[in-house]
């Protein structure tokens, strides 16, 4: 589907950012923008500024920025159809039905092909398993071994990948995809010896998902006694395994309290076989800060159901780890005597699984009492290497009242003396002040830089000049009425480096045309990501300190219009294409800077 610029202008301006945004997180009025922790990485001190008057937002932490449009796409993993689709259905705007021409649908780039090859895949791999006699054994596997039902296999869309080894190539070859981005969706390989290969081949299937529900990737169990046993799609386009969680997309609409989070596939499909729709995995790959974030969008409080085997134990001590960085709660499943939530459930049903988590632990008791197993209480040397570990850990509670119920529950189960404890946990803490002073301290000693002198010089000139132009952009954004004040003093042109003078360039002729300017459209004129965070950040630039009276502000702005064009002359001077009749009128130009008024 392709919409025209005026269209997706129009449905832009009437879905106000700071509405939208504050529909997803908390936003608090903040001076003249909106503030809140920034969604898209841990902290605890806000650096996410929304601005009504520019419509864009930008977090100075991480860098995310962009628009209405972008925050969607990123928030909710939305392409930019979707996106534009939400906000049209919000302002109750009618979206034209007109088909995309092939120019068009090649303009809107590969990752919808992605999206197109992998959705194709998918039904394939699932019409092989429940409609044809070769996927017989993967539906037996499925019904028998794993006990699931026609309705769950259908509804996480499981499938099988036939015995041949390039079956689905030549499936998809024979819908028009290209081996260049057959390649990419990290579902065939190519070689000169073997030609195309599946990289999916005798393996039951399980389609994943991206927040929106749209498929992205797959994971497969080989039948039999071939390995790898289990294979994921590597990362693609669409496909980062840090930043995507298996069924986040129906766990996000559960009634249940609280988010379980599993090792594996199977275990969250059998979960939700049993009714505990709100159970998710990370992707092959261990827990992450990102994923962690994900779910706190939805829920602050994560039951951990990993295997009860020792490498499950160290995986849920990390994931309690990231989880308690991100100030969620953290409770663990008790899942003896059996592995997993599969075979628990399997043997003792979902309603004693539902009693062990009304009963699970805290995460810091669960790392307390796995401690314990880990030392003899009895020899001297290692209780009081148990009791500094214990310390270690209370000492990450910041509430005085919550690390007072802790020390209180951790001391009456395993006799230790609080007082004792106490001493010890602000012994920990000044310990840990004084290793942080250290880390953090001023190195009188610099890297040098290659190139030498003359390089680090040309590169500070750079950069200064870029800071300036970046400043005269950002105020002349914050008060439009600088593009009439300054006509005949500065234009696009002056704006030299490489990725501002483009800004500069779209602003300059919003002004023209309008007489006013539009941020938010600035950043649809770029498709990428990263130029949209980077535009985002250019036009939310801050003064280190704002003058307030005005005289002082008028001094201000033509020191910074003075160091633009002086910059913008320079480069005209030193330009090897410069026509030598206008060297004379360049020289008088820098000269006449002296006496510039604004």
């Amino acid at each position: 589907m392709y919409y025209s610029d005026e269209l997706i202008e129009e449905i832009r301006e009437k879905n106000d950012i700071v509405d939208v945004i504050n529909s997803f997180v908390g936003l608090k009025r903040a001076g003249n923008s909106y503030m809140c922790c920034c969604p898209f990485h841990n902290e605890k001190t806000p650096s996410f500024h929304v601005s009504r008057a520019k419509q864009i937002y930008h977090c100075f932490g991480c860098g995310a920025g962009g628009n209405v449009v972008t925050f969607l796409m990123q928030y909710e993993s939305y392409t930019f159809q979707e996106a534009i689709k939400y906000l049209a259905d919000r302002a109750g705007i009618a979206l034209p039905e007109v088909e995309m021409t092939p120019e068009k649908k090649k303009q809107e780039g590969r990752k919808e092909v992605l999206r197109e090859i992998n959705r194709s895949a998918a039904a394939y791999f699932h019409y092989i398993l429940t409609k044809t006699e070769r996927g017989r054994k993967g539906y037996d596997y499925y019904k028998e071994k794993r006990r699931l039902t026609d309705e769950t296999i259908a509804s996480f869309g499981l499938g099988f990948a036939d015995i041949y080894r390039d079956d689905l190539y030549q499936y998809l070859k024979g819908r028009g995809y290209s081996d260049d981005m057959l390649r990419e969706s990290g579902l065939v390989n190519f070689s000169e010896k073997y030609g195309a290969q599946d990289v999916f081949w005798n393996r039951v299937m399980v389609p994943i998902t991206d927040i929106g529900g749209k498929v992205i990737a797959f994971g497969g169990r080989v039948l039999g006694d071939g390995l790898p046993k289990y294979v994921n799609t590597k990362e693609t386009e669409i496909f980062n395994k840090r930043r995507n969680l298996f069924a986040m997309n129906i766990a996000k609409k559960s009634r249940r309290r609280g988010i379980i989070l599993c090792e594996g596939y199977m275990d969250v499909i059998a979960m939700h076989q049993a009714g505990f729709d709100n159970a998710v995995a990370s992707l092959g790959t261990a827990f992450t800060e990102e994923q962690a974030l994900i779910i706190k969008r939805y829920s602050n409080e994560v039951y951990l159901a990993y295997d009860s085997d020792s490498a499950g134990k160290k995986a849920t001590r990390r994931a309690i780890e990231i989880l308690r960085n991100a100030d969620m709660q953290q409770r663990v499943i008790n899942m003896q005597p059996y592995k997993d939530p599969d075979e628990f459930i399997k043997n003792l049903g979902a309603e004693e699984f539902e009693n062990r988590i009304r009963d699970a632990k805290p995460g810091l008791i669960f790392e307390v009492d796995d401690d314990a197993s880990q030392y003899n209480q009895s020899d001297p040397e290692e209780r009081t290497s148990f009791i500094n570990n214990i310390a270690r850990l209370l000492k990450a509670l910041e509430d005085p009242v919550r690390r007072n119920s802790y020390m209180e529950t951790i001391c009456n189960k395993y006799a230790i003396d609080k007082a004792s404890l106490k001493q010890q946990i602000e012994r920990t803490v000044i310990a840990a002040g004084r290793t942080e002073q250290i880390n953090t301290g001023v190195s009188f000693y610099a890297e040098p830089e290659a190139g030498g002198p003359a390089n680090r010089a040309k590169k500070d000139n750079e950069d200064r000049s870029a800071a300036h132009q970046r400043l005269l952009l950002t105020w002349m954004v914050n008060d439009p009425k600088l593009f009439g004040r300054l006509e005949g003093i500065i234009s696009e042109e002056d704006f030299t480096d490489e990725s501002i003078g483009p800004v500069a360039k779209i602003l300059f002729d919003q002004y023209r045309e309008k007489g006013s300017l539009s941020p938010a459209a600035v950043i649809d004129k770029y498709p990428d990501l990263e130029m949209q965070q980077k535009v985002a950040a250019m036009m939310n630039t801050e003064l280190a300190s704002a003058p307030e009276e005005e005289e002082e502000k008028r001094k201000a702005l033509r020191d910074i219009v003075k160091k633009v064009k002086e910059n913008s002359i320079t480069c005209a001077m030193t330009n090897p294409n410069m026509d030598p009749s206008k060297l004379n009128e360049l020289i008088k130009m820098k000269q006449s800077l002296n006496r510039l008024e604004v």
